[in-house]
């Protein structure tokens, strides 16, 4: 949690890190007030499984059952990060949970998406993670999705229900369009995937 110190009748004080206040001393007789500020924190993942086929890259899309939160939606791989538990961990975890499916290669997108909680007042970090998985492996969906397709990437993008996931898919044709990273595998792959 972050707090900030303001002070009453319009005056500025000396700021916390960077800012067109910072340095400058605070009012004499100013009184100071703690003002809270929206909490930031890193609590889901999103994962993008693709596999190579016979046109190109492939994107696993999801639909989400009818008593589960978004009912009929398209979606990718997403869910909560785990008391305790690192990004990849949870990634790797609920692609496990909700598809059944073993990355070959796993590959950090390079990509943190957000999202307001209004209800928490908190402002969620969303890592992206793609995982390539073999071309014939099967899926095993969980009880939150109803239905599962394989879709070449712009067709994936266009049938997500969320903004950011077509955001990402347009990542992963970009950064993974041979079935891996490349020039950026060094970077961009994740050990253990």
């Amino acid at each position: 949690r972050t707090i900030v110190t303001a002070w009453e009748n319009g005056a500025e004080a000396e700021a916390v890190g960077p800012g067109p206040s910072a340095g400058r001393p605070a009012p004499t007789g100013a009184l100071p007030q703690q003002v809270r500020l929206t909490d930031v924190a890193v609590r889901f993942v999103d994962v993008y499984p693709v596999r190579l086929g016979a046109g190109g890259l492939e994107a696993l899309v999801l639909r989400r059952a009818p008593s589960v939160r978004c009912a009929g939606a398209w979606e990718t791989v997403h869910g909560h990060i785990e008391e305790g538990e690192a990004p990849v961990a949870a990634a790797l975890r609920e692609l496990a949970e909700e598809t059944g499916l073993a990355p070959i290669r796993f590959y950090n997108l390079s990509r943190v998406e957000s999202f307001y909680l209004h209800r928490l007042d908190q402002v969620a970090l969303i890592p992206c993670f793609s995982a390539v998985v073999e071309p014939a492996a099967a899926v095993r969906l969980s009880r939150e999705h109803d239905e599962a397709r394989w879709l070449p990437i712009g067709e994936a993008a266009g049938a997500v229900a969320w903004p950011r996931e077509r955001r990402a898919l347009a990542d992963v044709a970009v950064l993974l369009a041979g079935g891996d990273a490349g020039r950026l595998e060094d970077v961009l792959r994740v050990d253990g995937g």
